[in-house]
């Protein structure tokens, strides 16, 4: 996983740059999921490792089916208006360069770590509670006041819920994991009894 991360970084670093020269973090953030999302597609990513097929071929479908989904998404947000059917030109410009230095397949890392320049630039980090069971948006907020004084950044969740924690909620932010579940506790129970 850490290769991955390490092929991913320069790659995640360029476009974070160039999507703050151009004032555009939410775009580039879009356009790269949907690009994450598409090298994942288990056809894609069989084309992708197939020697027989073009780099140039790859990156000129990748491109065209992710165009494809933009006006689709665009669409149904505008039903009369006319989007532009491709991602342009710097997209394609970045899914050609990885088609040819043979990195199409760490897209979702190359996402996952534009994301966190992104939240890192825009002072904010992102969290997932796991709760035994729903959380009120009263709770929530809670946690989310909690969790802003903690980090001292703006804090946005991801609510889940999981029965077999029993009770408390985990909450995971980025590396880090506050596990005060009832399930975690037992566990941290039993490790300390067998010592």
């Amino acid at each position: 996983m850490s290769e991955l991360s390490t092929l991913a970084r320069p790659y995640a670093e360029a476009v974070f740059r160039m999507a703050q020269g151009e004032s555009d973090l939410a775009g580039w953030s879009s356009r790269v999921a949907t690009l994450a999302m598409i090298v994942s597609d288990t056809q894609v990513a069989r084309l992708i490792a197939d020697p027989a097929v073009s780099a140039d071929r790859v990156a000129g479908l990748i491109i065209d089916v992710a165009g494809a989904y933009d006006s689709a998404r665009a669409s149904a947000r505008s039903g009369s208006e006319s989007f532009r059917a491709s991602l342009g030109e710097r997209s394609a410009n970045f899914v050609k360069v990885l088609a040819e230095n043979g990195r199409l397949s760490v897209l979702p890392e190359i996402s996952a770590q534009f994301e966190t320049l992104k939240a890192n630039a825009e002072s904010t980090v992102e969290a997932t509670i796991t709760s035994a069971q729903e959380l009120t948006q009263a709770q929530i907020d809670d946690l989310v006041v909690g969790l802003k004084a903690k980090f001292n950044r703006a804090v946005t969740v991801q609510v889940a819920v999981d029965a077999e924690l029993i009770g408390g909620a985990v909450i995971a932010i980025g590396d880090q994991v506050i596990d005060g579940s009832v399930k975690g506790r037992l566990q941290r129970m039993s490790f300390a009894l067998q010592a």
